[in-house]
């Protein structure tokens, strides 16, 4: 790991992530969140403070940045939120089956390297029924933009921790054995990095 990747990344990823309009998102979603829980990158800890405390009774929190874990646990003990955080990525889970009533995983699969098997991995944690809450951003609908998304992409991916602006986060929920009930739009700011996947998933 470089001094960029060490000492910058997590500070300008964290102002990133904490933008207002992205804050909103994260409002609207992670209060869903119930039972057992395993957030999937969870980074700086900017859901945190969203999370409903009467409602979750274990928060499991997994992201293999370490680099990012000393600002994850300063916020959950603002927030007053016990989460236990293991320095590891979503493709191969150290949790049994079933072992989850709720996955949250935001601005989270642009990075992870194999996001498919991510996903399937998500959805083998889940207990029958549960719910996987997800917010990203990803492929735009416009073609204008993804030809944009395309030509900034061998800039953005080192310099974003290796976020991808245009994978399709319908398809890879499909593929990986959720239904989804997704929105879409564009977030304020430049487009071929704000538009938006959000919504809950189950097991097909």
């Amino acid at each position: 790991m470089n001094w960029y990747d060490r000492l910058v990344l997590p500070y300008l990823l964290d102002v990133a992530c904490g933008l207002p309009m992205v804050q909103n998102q994260r409002r609207q979603l992670v209060p869903k969140a119930q039972g057992r829980v395993l957030e999937v990158g969870m980074g700086t800890g900017r859901n945190l403070p969203f999370y409903d405390r009467s409602r979750v009774s274990q928060l499991v929190g997994v992201d293999p940045a370490m680099q990012m874990h000393r600002l994850a646990r300063k916020r959950s003990q603002q927030a007053g939120m016990a989460v236990e955080l293991m320095g590891l990525s979503a493709e191969q889970l150290p949790t049994a089956d079933a072992s989850f009533d709720t996955v949250v995983c935001t601005y989270t699969l642009c990075s992870i390297p194999d996001a498919a098997q991510a996903l399937r991995e998500m959805r083998r944690v889940l207990v029958p029924g549960g719910k996987l809450l997800f917010c990203e951003h990803g492929r735009a609908p416009d073609q204008g933009v993804r030809r944009w998304q395309d030509r900034l992409q061998p800039l953005w991916g080192p310099l974003a921790g290796g976020c991808q602006l245009g994978r399709d986060i319908p398809a890879l929920l499909d593929a990986a054995g959720f239904v989804a009930s997704t929105q879409s739009a564009y977030l304020a700011g430049p487009r071929p990095m704000t538009f938006h996947y959000w919504g809950e998933a189950q097991a097909a």
